[in-house]
């Protein structure tokens, strides 16, 4: 099965049709120092303001920043709103050629105020259901020229009016002759309850209300309770799975399979919600699509909302950020050896040659970098070994290593050229070369000329040694030598800004 991080590096170029409503959002910020003297309100002194796409089309933003190629068909109102909105979307790599511009009716536009971080009121603008039904009738042509050509869809259904029953029928019926997967997030559950999604992803109070027809009694519910409402979802609605999304309380996927399983979502300080449900499903839907389990989808999905939760405004989640997020809260299920073992076995039985390098990689830089790349240029995959912190601390002496073997093995893999990481407790890596049978064992030039401890190793197995010329003199002594330098070295005094002028 392959991990977490081989998932979110095949997001590339995956061809998704999203659907639903396209808002913008703006933020304008200030501080507030005083109540005005007309009534008790606070004076905001207007310090910024930024603007973002907003409901599906932050949804749309968020695949693209995965590295998804996003075809996004909307409506928008003939006015500035919408014309920034389509600035925005342009800017985020998203063609906007199938766009329609309703002039019966006004752009979604939420705009918040924010009083020292507070906020402290939003006006909303766009009504439920507003759109003509020529525009309408024209998002559905959208359909029919986009489906054909896209690997996926996601439906962003913020409830106004975007996704009509006649659109939701519409894909119903394309996806009966030519079945692609589906990824429904709708305030109206019961709308998309016969559309034959792949997942459904309410949030808790959704999922509460569209089962029991009513509000919980609670903000939050109960594992044993969340789990009861998944199941008889799954009753109401055609889907494989619900996921549904708990705020802090993480995510409870329900299968049809009958498996249940509930993903935390770990501490994350001064959250911010705007736009975290958006980040969820678009790494949730490229998951599964690329072929990860619903709930290892999901954990990568809970990565993208805890890194989206950390933002303020409407947020992103580039693929980048999601590949470290994802490596480092996967630290602890770095393959064991016996799980590597068969993984290159297969890899090896299709022909592909294995490249094996190791080292400490204490402090990341550039020239660790430059020698992976090198490394991975020999070969097809590159398995990186990684020295464990008690054979560090004999190698290299009681100070050392700076960052846990976890921290460095998770920064490695989430470079693209490294495709395993393995951590060894060995001073040399002898006994873990005639285990995995790599066919290159990658060193750098520093040991040119010099016997290596493990050559025998690899002549035993018939490898062969391959010596990556260095380019550059860093190294991570050097950096730490560097760094300890600059604790003892007088600070320089700043000139007045007269003199520096």
């Amino acid at each position: 099965m392959a991990d977490l991080l081989d998932y979110v590096r095949s997001f590339k170029d995956l061809r998704v049709l999203v659907l639903g409503d396209a808002m913008l959002d703006t933020y304008l910020e200030g501080s507030a120092q005083r109540l005005c003297s007309e009534g008790p309100v606070p004076v905001v002194q207007r310090s910024g303001s930024q603007s973002s796409p907003g409901g599906a089309g932050n949804t749309a933003a968020n695949l693209r920043a995965m590295g998804a190629d996003v075809h996004f068909p909307f409506i928008r109102g003939n006015d500035q709103p919408g014309q920034t909105m389509e600035s925005l979307l342009h800017r985020c790599g998203i063609s906007c050629s199938h766009r329609v511009i309703d002039t019966t009716a006004p752009t979604i536009h939420k705009l918040r105020i924010l009083a020292n971080g507070q906020y402290v009121v939003r006006f909303d603008e766009g009504e439920r259901d507003q759109w003509s039904v020529e525009s309408q009738r024209v998002m559905l042509d959208a359909v029919d020229n986009l489906y054909g050509s896209v690997d996926l869809v996601v439906i962003s259904d913020y409830g106004y009016g975007t996704v009509s029953d006649a659109l939701v029928q519409r894909l119903g019926r394309a996806r009966s002759t030519r079945p692609k997967p589906l990824f429904v997030d709708s305030k109206d559950i019961r709308r998309c309850r016969s559309i034959g999604a792949t997942v459904m992803t309410p949030n808790h109070l959704e999922a509460f209300t569209a089962v029991e027809r009513r509000a919980p009694d609670h903000e939050r519910i109960a594992d044993e309770t969340v789990e009861m409402i998944g199941r008889r979802m799954l009753a109401l609605v055609d889907a494989e799975a619900v996921a549904i999304t708990r705020a802090a309380d993480g995510v409870t996927v329900v299968e049809r399979t009958g498996q249940i399983a509930h993903i935390p979502a770990g501490p994350v300080v001064d959250p911010h919600d705007v736009g975290a449900g958006d980040s969820f499903l678009a790494a949730l839907a490229l998951s599964v699509a690329v072929g990860a389990p619903v709930r290892s989808g999901a954990r990568i999905a809970i990565e993208a909302a805890r890194l989206a939760v950390r933002q303020s405004g409407t947020a992103v989640v580039s693929q980048q950020e999601l590949l470290q997020q994802t490596s480092l809260s996967d630290r602890h299920r770095q393959p064991r050896l016996e799980e590597l073992i068969p993984v290159l076995d297969r890899e090896r039985a299709l022909g592909k040659t294995i490249v094996f390098t190791n080292g400490v990689f204490d402090i990341l830089h550039a020239g660790h970098v430059e020698f992976l790349r090198a490394a991975k240029a020999l070969g097809d995959i590159l398995v990186v070994g990684v020295n464990s912190d008690a054979s560090v601390r004999r190698l290299k002496g009681r100070n050392r290593p700076i960052n846990a073997e976890h921290h460095r093995a998770a920064l490695l893999a989430a470079l693209e050229t490294v495709d395993h990481v393995i951590v060894f407790d060995e001073d040399e890596p002898s006994d873990i070369i005639r285990t995995l049978r790599p066919h290159v064992h990658a060193k750098g030039g520093d040991y040119e000329g010099r016997l290596l401890p493990e050559a025998q190793a690899v002549e035993d197995i018939g490898g062969r040694v391959y010596i990556v010329p260095l380019s550059g003199t860093i190294s991570t002594t050097a950096v730490i030598e560097r760094i300890l330098s600059l604790g003892t070295e007088p600070a320089t005094p700043r000139e007045p800004a007269e003199m520096r002028a």
